[in-house]
């Protein structure tokens, strides 16, 4: 049974690593770069939560707000660092994604301070039990979004007009500029899609933990992107399947003493080992470049 909790509370962390890693695919296969930032709007919509806390004191409007704010973060952080050095190398992008992603950390630490602040108020505490296996609540609030916001996304891209457009610009930018998308708009949209899924992912962070620093979204962030590599880069059901599949290595890797302090190397190598095996990840596409 040890194992069957495990194996739950893995879907649960796995659920919060997809929406994480959601955005990074979403932002490689549109945009073809990788924003190393995208873990800092967790953060940042974390902080958000917090002001509005103070304020109202209300968690669904504080995760309204953290929302919001994050979706106007992201689009703001693609128009101003990244949209000129569209057609830059991808070294410069990079770069500047790192620079994005230490900026915010520090401005969090400058208007917030180094030490911890506690969110008490949207930590979910208490569990269910079936027989002897014991589900806390926020693990069953987690995965519930996680299903909603997969749902969701599968509809948005296949039904929307902008999901459709998304997958053209994916595929080939400059022919779906020439059918008349609006490519910069679509870039646009897909930053904002991406903060707002960081955003619930770190409400549902902070419900299980409610400490809240300006480095929250540091290794979530990488193991996020962990999750999307392993998935596939650029497929968004790859992200969704990579994010479950390191969640439940993960919690499964914690349940083992002997295992347990070596967890990180555990994801770590098995992402080496998927790549070595399927480089384009367990969903992806091998793509051959245009000369």
């Amino acid at each position: 049974m040890d194992f069957i909790n495990a194996l739950i509370n893995g879907l649960s962390l796995g659920g919060t690593y997809a929406m994480i890693a959601i955005g990074y695919t979403m932002v490689y296969g549109i945009a073809k770069m990788l924003n190393f930032a995208h873990g800092d709007i967790i953060m940042v919509g974390g902080y958000a939560m917090y002001v509005t806390l103070l304020l109202v004191g209300q968690p669904i409007v504080a995760l309204i707000a953290a929302i919001v704010f994050c979706v106007i973060l992201g689009v703001c952080v693609e128009r101003f660092a990244y949209k000129p050095l569209r057609g830059a190398s991808p070294l410069a992008v990079l770069i500047t994604a790192i620079g994005v992603s230490s900026l915010l950390q520090s401005l969090a630490q400058i208007a917030f301070g180094s030490a911890p602040k506690m969110l008490m108020a949207v930590q979910i505490s208490g569990t269910v039990t079936l027989g002897s296996i014991h589900i806390a609540y926020y693990t069953i609030l987690t995965l519930a979004l996680t299903v909603v916001i997969m749902v969701a996304m599968t509809l948005f891209v296949k039904y929307s007009k902008p999901g459709r457009a998304m997958v053209a610009v994916s595929e080939d930018r400059d022919a779906a500029r020439l059918m008349g998308i609006n490519t910069n708009a679509i870039i646009a949209i897909t930053f904002a899609i991406g903060s707002a899924l960081a955003a619930v992912a770190g409400y549902c962070m902070l419900i299980k933990s409610p400490t809240l620093t300006n480095t929250l979204g540091a290794m979530p962030g990488i193991k996020a992107f962990t999750a999307a590599v392993i998935g596939g880069i650029g497929s968004i059901p790859g992200a969704m399947l990579g994010g479950i599949v390191l969640g439940v290595i993960e919690a499964i890797s914690l349940s083992i003493p002997g295992l347990a302090p070596f967890t990180d190397a555990v994801e770590f190598g098995i992402l080496i080992i998927i790549l070595l095996v399927k480089p384009a990840g367990l969903l992806g596409k091998a793509r051959r470049e245009k000369v």
